[in-house]
């Protein structure tokens, strides 16, 4: 940003952004705010941002504890707690996410455009070699969890649903609110309940995921055999790179996205209905990978999808994240589950994946120290954000194509396992 342009949240000058929250707020003081979608998406765009600010300007909160996303969800929920906000504001964003389905929509978009905007070589590449080194690390830090919830009195099962699946599910938005849902609908209880126990879990798994970067690092440079120093890959001429292409954003492009994502989430929920053994995103996730690993898409179609994923991610993230302070965030719950026990079964799973990860990834060719902070790491932090801040602290950003492997297509093989372990053990 230029000197010139001043300081902006949003893209807005910060005076007519301040303008706009005016309004908004002053609707909302005196009752007045729109119910239905427009008070609602006003209210949490502009909170989610002010929020999301303070979240990345805020030292160690923005290095090791995921920076805004995590202070939006936390003090949206302290707005409820206290009784800031009026309480028709509370049941209208409340009413907008569950019967609304915000939340779906958000992740519909999420689910296609980032499943469709990857190169199909690179997905079938992870597929064959990338994903048995996911999947060890997850088989890994499940078993750690779970063995160590039972010695310690925590439970096995509880310590794997509730903290070791959350903390490997690829964040908040595409693992720990999906999985929070299809928790609620598998066991018959309040998501927000589920979503209580796992955000603590996720916003902790990130800070030692990150925290554990570093210290890879530091382990390379000291047993130099482990790394590749940045590659991935011992054959070096087997690395998969995406190549640049154009992408020009093109509104109608944009519109042909949104009716993919809503497609692709109706068709997931008209399989779940015969089969319902396995959760209508998990479905939806099956079902957009099949057609990207066919190649019967056109690319221009999948570009379409990726556009609109990109516009909801860049505009709606923050106003989603305040709906989950609000409407599924108990934040007395939430500080309920700190415990001993917790922080050291936080810290197993990071443990675990990072061992997971780094023999899963030697057993198929990788540079160990590599492998344990893409399949491992990088499984275990919150998204996006969190692939930017472990490798970063680990000095690797040139693997950040495949940390978006575990974000995206490891964090939506989560959902299908977590809803079909549901189904099996409980």
């Amino acid at each position: 940003m230029s000197k010139n342009e001043g300081y902006k949240i949003m893209g807005l000058p910060i005076a007519a952004f301040g303008i706009i929250a005016a309004v908004i707020f002053v609707a909302t003081v005196l009752g007045k705010l729109p119910k239905g979608m427009i008070g609602a998406l006003a209210l949490m765009m502009v909170v989610g941002a002010i929020f999301n600010e303070i979240g990345n300007k805020t030292p160690i909160v923005n290095t090791f504890l995921g920076g805004g996303p995590i202070v939006i969800i936390f003090a949206s929920a302290a707005l409820v707690t206290y009784n800031v906000l009026p309480k028709t504001a509370v049941e209208n964003v409340t009413t907008f996410m569950k019967a609304g389905g915000f939340l779906n929509f958000y992740i519909a978009a999420l689910i296609t455009g980032s499943i469709l905007g990857m190169k199909r070589k690179l997905l079938i590449k992870a597929s064959v070699r990338y994903l048995p080194a996911i999947i060890c690390s997850v088989a890994v830090a499940l078993a750690f969890v779970g063995i160590v919830g039972a010695l310690i009195g925590y439970g096995a099962q509880k310590a794997i649903f509730y903290i070791g699946i959350p903390i490997i599910g690829g964040g908040m938005g595409a693992g720990a609110v999906p999985l929070s849902k299809i928790f609620g609908e598998a066991l018959a209880a309040d998501p927000a309940q589920m979503l209580s126990i796992m955000v603590p879990a996720v916003a902790l798994g990130n800070a030692m995921a990150i925290v554990t970067g570093g210290l890879l690092n530091k382990l390379g440079k000291i047993k130099p055999s482990l790394t590749g120093n940045g590659k991935l890959m011992k054959t070096e001429s087997e690395v998969v790179i995406e190549e640049e292409e154009d992408n020009k954003i093109d509104l109608k492009m944009m519109g042909i996205g949104l009716l993919m994502a809503v497609t692709f989430y109706t068709f997931g929920s008209i399989v779940n209905k015969f089969l319902p053994t396995i959760h209508t995103y998990a479905w939806m996730i099956i079902t957009v990978a099949a057609m990207k690993m066919s190649g019967v898409i056109p690319r221009k179609y999948e570009l379409a999808a990726k556009q609109w994923f990109q516009f909801v991610m860049s505009n709606l993230t923050g106003a989603l994240l305040m709906g989950i302070g609000i409407a599924y965030t108990n934040l007395s719950q939430v500080i309920a589950a700190f415990s001993w026990q917790y922080i050291i079964l936080v810290m197993v799973v990071i443990i675990g994946a990072t061992i997971g990860g780094g023999i899963g990834g030697k057993l198929v060719g990788f540079y160990p120290i590599e492998s344990a902070i893409t399949a491992g790491l990088c499984m275990a932090n919150m998204g996006g954000t969190g692939d930017v801040a472990v490798l970063s602290a680990s000095d690797r950003m040139e693997l950040m194509p495949f940390a978006q492997i575990s974000s995206r297509i490891g964090g939506a093989f989560i959902l299908i396992l977590a809803s079909t372990l549901l189904r099996i053990f409980l």
